[in-house]
């Protein structure tokens, strides 16, 4: 399987545009965020790993008590895909 292309920037600032909270930090996107409490954090991160493995690509997840970072890149591209920003839309869809 090949690289998956990067995306042109005005693609990421268009994405960004429409994923709240989303913001963009050199080759990834981060979003934190804050769940009502810690199992409820966990219990995100479990959602996530659902849609990553479907997905086949995998973010950085850091928890912290209740606060859950999650951060999107696309390692063997070296940088922001399309994977990235459809992975972004799914989270949002159960956070």
């Amino acid at each position: 399987m090949g690289r998956t292309p990067l995306l042109p920037e005005a693609e990421i600032a268009a994405a960004l545009a429409e994923l709240p909270g989303w913001s963009r930090a050199g080759a990834e996107i981060e979003k934190i965020f804050e769940l009502a409490t810690f199992s409820a954090a966990i219990a995100f991160v479990v959602s996530v790993g659902f849609l990553a493995e479907a997905a086949d690509h995998h973010p950085d997840l850091d928890v912290r008590w209740r606060r859950v970072r999650v951060a999107l890149t696309t390692h063997d591209s070296g940088g922001l895909t399309a994977l990235d920003t459809d992975l972004a839309r799914q989270i949002e869809g159960v956070a």
